[in-house]
């Protein structure tokens, strides 16, 4: 006789979902601070260095163009399952990589990895909270994220300076952990399927028209974000070697690592805050952001640099979780799959925009122009979001939608 499985209770499950969302991160941020290496020893350039960290946001989108659907039909279980599986498949390859085309087959993995698992995680999430706080959902996906990036960059830094095998090393941690996390998705309970949802077939992402425009909102919120953390992802490693001086790869983890603790701290203080009041004052802080990494550029100031790593940190943090918040109680549970992935679909397109155009920039006319450029582009951004934040709450203040209360 075949032994039970014993599956997850809900509590359990929800947080077997936040643990992919880490999980994600984590896989994306390794590779950061390993970057200034990659350099030294195979020569890269800084365009080389941000297609490949762009890399990972061009295949997540092609993937969220055609299985963005996909967990509202085969259940979120199942493509967490398989994301996951991607991200330690691409463990395995960033360990063995001889050159750096293999860089980009990791990278590529990882992005169609996150494409699976993360738009079903964020959904896993909300259908299983089993708090009164409806807005824990997207609190903690943002702290979930925070920590995977937080640890990735702790934990690279760390064994890249001082551990054997520094390029390999921090991969087979990640390989460890997305094995541990299999796991736990796999104990999670087999989703019934919904009877008002088609089998599953390679299609247009939808989004529901009564919640187009707050998903014009949110996604706006997210892109200022993902906008902001390709900046800081794809050449903050850079900048803070050129304005410390130091080649100490565990500094240059921890520096970076400033930000993300942000981002979590500011998750968890602030996770009752109104989903429109936390987009608003995530972008203005957003913009107090971005002018101090303009000051940053222009006078190599260390002391600015960690400032602009705690105020992006803190408005990273208000315009992710406030998108969230705001979208997730838009949509029905049939829909909400495919709605997340197309909110992450062009918020990682931002994100890849921002990060290639950053490299080319820094690559032609050094890393000052391309901040002085990047950032009042980002700006405006984030400007723009607030203004319709305001528009959408005000609005809905008036028509008495009860929607992110």
């Amino acid at each position: 006789m075949t032994p039970r499985i014993s599956r997850l209770s809900k509590r359990g499950s929800f947080w077997a979902s936040a643990s992919v969302l880490a999980l994600c991160l984590w896989a994306s941020g390794a590779p950061s601070v390993l970057y200034p290496t990659y350099a030294a020893e195979w020569e890269l350039s800084s365009t080389v260095i941000t297609t490949i960290f762009a890399t990972y946001p061009v295949v997540l989108l092609v993937v969220l163009l055609v299985f963005g659907s996909i967990s509202d039909t085969i259940g979120r279980r199942r493509a967490m399952l398989a994301g996951v599986g991607l991200i330690l498949v691409s463990g395995l390859v960033f360990t063995a990589a001889p050159d750096v085309a293999w860089l980009y087959i990791g990278r590529a993995l990882q992005g169609a990895g996150a494409g699976l698992a993360i738009g079903a995680a964020s959904a896993s999430l909300v259908e299983n909270n089993t708090s009164s706080n409806p807005r824990l959902a997207s609190s903690l996906t943002t702290a979930s994220t925070a920590l995977g990036l937080t640890l990735a960059l702790l934990v690279s830094g760390s064994l890249a300076q001082y551990a054997p095998l520094p390029e390999q090393l921090s991969y087979g941690v990640l390989v460890f952990l997305s094995g541990v996390v299999f796991v736990a998705v796999f104990m999670m309970p087999q989703q019934a399927p919904d009877a008002r949802v088609t089998p599953w077939r390679p299609q247009a992402l939808h989004v529901p028209r009564p919640a187009l425009r707050v998903f014009v909102v949110a996604t706006l919120a997210v892109s200022v974000a993902y906008s902001v953390g390709a900046v800081f992802l794809s050449l903050g490693a850079s900048i803070a070697r050129e304005l410390t001086g130091t080649t100490n790869l565990l500094v240059i983890g921890a520096l970076l690592a400033i930000s993300s603790i942000m981002i979590g701290i500011t998750a968890i203080v602030l996770q009752r805050i109104h989903s429109h009041l936390a987009v608003i004052v995530g972008a203005v802080v957003s913009l107090g952001g971005l002018a101090l990494l303009e000051l940053c550029a222009s006078t190599g100031s260390i002391a600015l640099f960690l400032l602009w790593c705690i105020v992006g940190g803190v408005g990273y943090s208000l315009v992710f979780m406030g998108g969230l918040g705001l979208i997730s109680r838009a949509t029905e549970p049939r829909h909400r799959g495919a709605t997340l992935s197309a909110l992450y679909l062009f918020s990682y397109l931002f994100q890849a925009g921002t990060a290639i155009g950053a490299g080319v920039l820094a690559t032609a006319l050094g890393l000052a122009v391309s901040v002085d450029v990047i950032a009042p582009l980002v700006g405006i951004l984030a400007l723009l979001t607030a203004i319709l934040a305001g528009v959408d709450w005000r609005v809905r203040a008036r028509s008495q939608v009860p929607l992110a209360q």
